[in-house]
Order: structure tokens, then sequence, then C-alpha cells
């Protein structure tokens, strides 16, 4: 089922997520309706409060698609409660956008690496290591459970672009 994606300005998206305390039927039709609303829209990530739902919980799924051409595949990956255990690696700055920010890119500095605790669906602990763009779609769904967009970590506003002048600056490249 594919839920209503909440935009800029939205109170969910400034909010700071409830950890997931349940786990079971609710929590595993939550991440299925997370999961097909992200493949609708062609996102390589989500978070539950993209879909109104002020929790902890979080799916990346790199994988090439109109959006993001080059992306790298990986099998979708669902991480509740998850916390950053360390950053590594070197800084790097990548245009990133937003399902809850349609039409507009932006230049965002992250680290290259996170090593990240969380639970799996069934409640397991489980540790992950990310990198290169799968860490920055992490560090990029983390910011919503935190209640940010990349619009906060943004520099400047010479840092964003139109997602069509991009698109059109990097097809005649």
């Amino acid at each position: 089922m594919i839920q209503a994606i909440a935009q800029l300005g939205e109170p969910v998206l400034k909010t700071v997520a409830q950890p997931v305390d349940q786990f079971g039927d609710a929590l595993t039709a939550l991440l299925s309706r997370m999961e097909h609303t992200m493949l609708a829209a062609n996102g390589v990530g989500i978070a539950a409060p993209q879909i109104f739902v002020s929790q902890r919980a979080l799916i990346i799924a790199s994988r090439p698609n109109p959006r993001y051409p080059d992306a790298p595949s990986m099998a979708p990956l669902a991480l509740i409660n998850p916390e950053i255990v360390q950053l590594g690696g070197e800084w790097s700055s990548a245009f990133e956008g937003c399902l809850s920010v349609p039409g507009i890119r932006g230049r965002v500095r992250r680290r290259n690496e996170v090593t990240v605790r969380y639970q799996d669906a069934q409640g397991h602990f489980q540790q992950s290591q990310f990198s290169g763009f799968a860490a920055r779609i992490f560090l990029h769904e983390y910011d919503h459970l935190e209640g940010r967009t990349f619009l906060d970590q943004i520099q400047s506003s010479d840092d964003l672009i139109a997602t069509s002048v991009l698109e059109q600056a990097c097809s005649s490249a």
C-alpha cells in the first residue's frame, strides 16, 4: 500500500521520532508500507516520519533508478531504533534529494563510513557498517528520525539547485 509522503513544513518532519517498542504484525505492516512507498517514488531510502509515523524505523535500499541512475545495488534493509556507533572515513560532499522535499537537491557534506547498531524487524540486535552511497543514505534517513531534513545540513543557499537543472547539467556533461 502506497502512503502519502510528508512534505517540507509538516510538523512530523521536525519532530524527534519515538523508539519502536512493539515488534510484530504492526511493525511488519509499517515496514511494508514504507518500502512500497519508497519504491513507487523511486527513492533509495525512507524513514517512518516521511509517512507520518513518528517512530524510529528506516529503510535503506540503494539501487539505480531515474533519481539516482549511478546508485549501487543493495537489498532493502530495515533498521529499527538505529544508533550511530561510529562515524569514519573521509568527508565528502554530494547532492542529495528527498521524497519530502521534491524538486530541490542540496549539496551535503557527510562522512563516508558509519557503523550502526539497530534492531531488525524481529527485534534482534544487529550491527552493520555502511560506506559510500549507502552511508550517505543511512545518514540522510537517520536525520529524519532526529527531526531534520537535508536542508538542515547544507552550508549555504548556494548549495541548493533545482533537480531539473542538476539533471540537465549532468546529462550534458
